[in-house]
């Protein structure tokens, strides 16, 4: 199963950069134009000028985003700003936080993995990828040479054997800051041999959920086997061999999976017609709920209705409807041309039933944004409807863990923006050479 390595990472020296929280930033998916900008204003070393460089006038294939970034990695090292550490180790990672007044610890372990192909059943996608997003970040492993931010795992650990050993190192850390947002993040380098040697044989029987970080993993297997075209044979220790991860258990308390609701919007007459609670009645009971009940409620009577059946609300100006799916429903959802695991997802079914069936939408119109925007946030969801910014907006339950990775077992891509794990991976902390 799993090779997960102790490695010597790179990292941001702190007697040379100061506050390490001012050289770190959120994964590069989630930032915005403006974040960005204010990243490179922080500190002359942030990560952003690797992880997601400003474009320039100008730039062409001898200067661009990828060489500078090359370059100011190469500065960097050179001015020991960032620097190897002396000996292999695994880092445990913990994120705490906060989220809707409730505190959480998240607790990741940071290490080396051996790159597997999908068809070797030892790390399980469950996303497809987009090729430009494959592309840029296969331009950055080209220049830098290096993984500048893990990808999120899951494994399984029913008896809790990772957790407690793990537990040990999480009391004094050795780096320890605080983020905007107000999230701590801790890390602990791991050495002790005899501990390194469990872990390594813990991992050896466990496969690997990605939950984060599909699109870099496959970039990974892009440049590793670009590698082996260029020089004709790599061997099995060659760093181009592995991969960064943070590996997660699958039932770690401060692993949360936030749902992404689903805003729809250039909907013509006729699609709109198929919203009407007699149209929806082929595939689901249909519940309208009160006009002045509090989003907090309507988010409740959701979660109640999805304890039983794959349930979400439909939410216009005209009416909230609280839809289960039904039994006819359910006949065409298993007449898909998808797995058993992936016909029971409350994301499915939206795909499957509304959006095609019902509105005629094809996964290519979500990707294309011109019907369907997302939102973590229930509270933009309902203001979205209310100011008129979309003519609907599609409630849903998050997704949970389990799910997700049945669907991965079962070799089955979920729908497009199925999960959303908070709090993403800081970017920055840990870094993992590919030399």
């Amino acid at each position: 199963m799993a090779e997960v390595r102790p490695f010597r990472a790179l990292r941001y020296a702190s007697e040379k950069v100061g506050d390490l929280a001012q050289v770190v930033t959120p994964p590069y998916d989630v930032i915005s134009p403006q974040a960005q900008a204010n990243y490179y204003a922080r500190n002359p070393h942030n990560i952003i000028r690797l992880e997601l460089g400003q474009e320039q006038p100008g730039d062409n294939t001898l200067d661009n985003v990828y060489t500078r970034a090359a370059a100011t990695l190469a500065e960097w090292r050179v001015q020991e700003i960032i620097q190897q550490d002396a000996a292999p180790a695994y880092y445990l990672y913990q994120q705490r936080f906060t989220h809707k007044d409730q505190s959480y610890i998240r607790t990741s372990l940071l290490a080396r993995v051996r790159l597997e192909p999908w068809d070797a059943r030892v790390v399980l996608p469950h996303e497809h990828t987009l090729k430009k997003a494959k592309d840029d970040r296969l331009n950055l492993y080209r220049a830098c040479a290096t993984n500048l931010s893990p990808i999120m795992c899951l494994y399984d650990d029913p008896q809790g054997r990772m957790r407690r050993l793990l537990s040990r190192y999480a009391e004094a850390p050795e780096v320890q800051i605080i983020d905007e947002a107000g999230e701590e993040h801790r890390l602990q380098p791991i050495t002790d041999p005899e501990q390194v040697a469990l872990i390594q044989d813990f991992f050896s029987q466990r496969q690997l959920y990605i939950a984060d970080g599909h699109h870099r993993y496959e970039t990974a297997l892009n440049y590793q086997a670009e590698m082996l075209e260029q020089r004709k044979e790599l061997h099995p220790e060659d760093a181009v061999n592995f991969t960064l991860m943070a590996l997660i258990d699958l039932d770690d308390p401060g692993m949360l999976v936030l749902p992404t609701h689903r805003l729809l919007f250039n909907l013509d007459s006729d699609a709109l017609n198929k919203l009407s609670a007699q149209e929806l009645k082929r595939y689901f009971t249909v519940q309208p709920l009160e006009a002045n009940l509090a989003p907090g409620a309507i988010l409740e009577r959701l979660r109640q209705a999805g304890e039983q059946q794959p349930s979400i609300v439909l939410y216009t100006p005209e009416q909230i409807l609280l839809l289960s799916i039904n039994e006819q429903g359910k006949q065409y959802m298993q007449q898909s041309e998808h797995t058993p695991a992936w016909n029971v997802l409350d994301v499915a079914v939206v795909q499957r039933i509304l959006f095609e069936a019902l509105l005629g939408l094809k996964p290519q119109d979500m990707t294309a944004g011109t019907h369907v925007r997302f939102t973590h946030q229930e509270e933009e969801a309902f203001q979205a409807v209310q100011r008129g910014e979309c003519q609907a907006a599609v409630l849903l339950n998050y997704t949970p863990l389990q799910q997700v990775c049945e669907v991965a077992k079962a070799d089955d891509r979920m729908p497009q923006k199925s999960t959303y794990l908070y709090p993403k991976l800081i970017t920055g902390l840990v870094m993992n050479p590919l030399w």
